[in-house]
């Protein structure tokens, strides 16, 4: 597994790149702000919502597909896992 640490900011940004497999990848917001995920394009109101102060959120990332993520106001820190596929 390959750990890494991504600031989500109110400027959508790429969490998680895309690879020529598909993963199973775990994101964890540190603190209590909500951070939204999705492709380019997300935002507050479009985005898949993360609980606040949850457990890590298993989530599978198809084959070349990335995840973005935006927060509403202020910034968020996530903790991210993703297997070392190559």
């Amino acid at each position: 597994m390959i750990s890494s640490v991504k600031t989500v900011t109110t400027t959508a940004a790429m969490v998680i790149a895309a690879d020529d497999k598909q993963r199973t990848c775990y994101i964890h917001v540190i603190g209590a702000g909500t951070v939204y995920l999705g492709n380019s394009t997300v935002t507050s109101t479009n985005g898949f919502l993360t609980e606040k102060n949850a457990v890590p959120l298993e989530l599978v990332v198809p084959q070349n597909e990335t995840v973005w993520a935006v927060v509403a106001s202020g910034t968020e820190n996530l903790r991210i896992l993703t297997p070392d596929v190559d």
